[in-house]
């Protein structure tokens, strides 16, 4: 019967309109998509190894010259200084780098390949709420010993291609730093402590060994109570990091940053400045198209007004009445989902391959995003689409009901 109730009503359907429809939802799912998976594929190039720590943040340390030194000013920063910067529109929050007041020493080794290592060293503690990752791992355990450590990738680095090479030791990779036995021992106020360090990741920008805020602070009190921790570097993050009365504000009082953090935070605010305005494009694409063909279908009822109406006066309900062209909405944007994914894998194919070229190391993300984000999308569009049906047709048999009960 249903196929029936189609042949009757698809005979005023117009392959143009419908074909404008799919162009245009193609386009604009097309661009959404690959705008999400761009994303996705190229940030890891620029957070690759940061992801546990905030985006947009800058370490800001003070200046140190000769004339200072011989004058005795101090690397420090004051309370004051620290409440300034805090005051700043551009900041969003200021944390602290806290020191070890006592002494660390770590011997590491791996006994298969008879590497044995050991140095004095430091550590320093930055608050949590800085650190983006999962805190459940990052706390200290003094029952088992454990003492969870991020370092920079250019101590391991270093080891690789310096120290390995030269000695005919095996080279490490971040996923078998697992296997090193990491032995931390911390001493002072006449105590000695000794802890098993897991080391939870590597940073590029951070030139510094951290450790987590609360066992830091427990350290100090217990190995160095009479000391107190003065901050000589913060981490600030910032609500705009392109915004240049960051860089004003430094220059006047004579900060740095280190390394490239101020243009590694540009370079993610710009992605994810241009991603957006890709994804706004393709949103207004795609409500264009679902405009499109929201019109084409009401024109198409209204053309079948009068068999609409004979269709419900034989005793067709609306929803039997309505279905063909909810089926028909809901094909259009399956079939633009589906040509859209098509276009998303082969440009992914086509700038992966360059962009592999230029960092063979990196990392690229699945096509979840994409997929995801392109099924929740056509099942909104096609759920707003037989509604609307559903109301057109509503009005429909409301009208006849009016005009029969008038006679």
């Amino acid at each position: 019967m249903n196929k029936l109730v189609w042949k009757l009503l698809r005979q005023h359907l117009s392959a143009g309109q419908l074909t404008g429809f799919f162009l245009a939802h193609l386009l604009g799912m097309a661009i959404i998509l690959l705008g999400i998976q761009a994303y996705c594929d190229i940030r890891p190039i620029f957070v690759h190894g940061d992801s546990f720590l905030k985006k947009d943040y800058l370490i800001a340390t003070k200046e140190v010259s000769t004339l200072g030194n011989l004058l005795g000013s101090s690397s420090t920063f004051t309370p004051e200084e620290i409440a300034d910067l805090q005051n700043q529109d551009f900041t969003a929050k200021v944390g602290r780098f806290t020191p070890a007041l006592f002494d660390v020493s770590a011997s590491m080794g791996l006994p298969n390949a008879g590497i044995h290592l050991s140095t004095e060293m430091f550590f320093e503690a930055v608050p949590d709420e800085f650190i983006d990752a999962d805190l459940a791992q990052w706390q200290a355990d003094p029952a088992e010993g454990i003492l969870p450590i991020i370092i920079p990738r250019n101590y391991l680095n270093l080891y690789n291609f310096g120290f390995a090479q030269s000695r005919g030791l095996p080279q490490l990779s971040e996923g078998l730093t697992g296997l090193l036995q990491l032995n931390i021992t911390l001493s002072g106020n006449g105590k000695r402590e000794t802890y098993r360090g897991r080391i939870a990741g590597f940073s590029n920008r951070l030139n510094t060994l951290l450790i987590p805020q609360t066992f830091m602070d427990e350290a100090n009190r217990r190995l160095a109570p009479e000391d107190k921790p003065a901050p000589s570097r913060l981490i600030v993050e910032v609500k705009n990091p392109s915004d240049s009365r960051i860089a004003q504000y430094f220059a006047q009082k004579h900060y740095q940053t280190e390394g490239n953090g101020l243009d590694d935070g540009k370079t993610s605010y710009f992605l994810r400045l241009l991603t957006g305005i890709v994804l706004a494009v393709g949103a207004i694409i795609c409500l264009l198209a679902f405009y499109l063909l929201v019109l084409s279908i009401f024109l198409l009822l209204q053309k079948n007004a009068a068999k609409l109406e004979n269709l419900l006066l034989l005793g067709y309900s609306p929803a039997q009445v309505a279905r063909p062209y909810q089926w028909l909405a809901i094909g259009l944007n399956a079939a633009g989902l589906l040509a859209a994914l098509g276009c998303v894998i082969w440009a992914r194919a086509n700038y992966l391959e360059g962009l592999h070229l230029l960092f063979p190391q990196m990392e690229t993300a699945n096509l979840w995003p994409s997929l995801t984000t392109g099924i929740a999308l056509a099942a909104l569009l096609a759920a707003l689409n037989v509604r609307f049906i559903q109301k057109k047709v509503k009005r429909i048999w409301m009208g006849k009901a009016m005009r029969a009960s008038s006679v």
